[in-house]
């Protein structure tokens, strides 16, 4: 099963996608993306002074006003 890194504060996200049998690694630092087949994140945070870096290969989701099944929806529609 897919590797997914979910940022932390996303805990409904990381237990919808545990009980769908995915393999959930919580987003603390950058390394933690790099092994990661997707990674979901909130986005509060990203580009910030209109600079962004990617640090996986694998796509980023933004959970940002979706919920715990809509993102899980995501995760399923860009890994298989």
């Amino acid at each position: 099963m897919a590797k997914i890194g979910v940022e932390q504060s996303l805990t409904n996200v990381q237990q919808a996608l545990r009980e769908k049998g995915y393999d959930v690694v919580e987003l603390k630092q950058e390394s933690d993306a790099k092994s990661c087949d997707c990674c979901v994140v909130t986005g509060l945070d990203s580009n910030v002074m209109g600079m962004q870096d990617t640090y996986t290969k694998g796509s980023v989701i933004d959970a940002n006003g979706l919920s715990a099944d809509e993102v899980c929806k995501e995760v399923e529609n860009r890994i298989h």
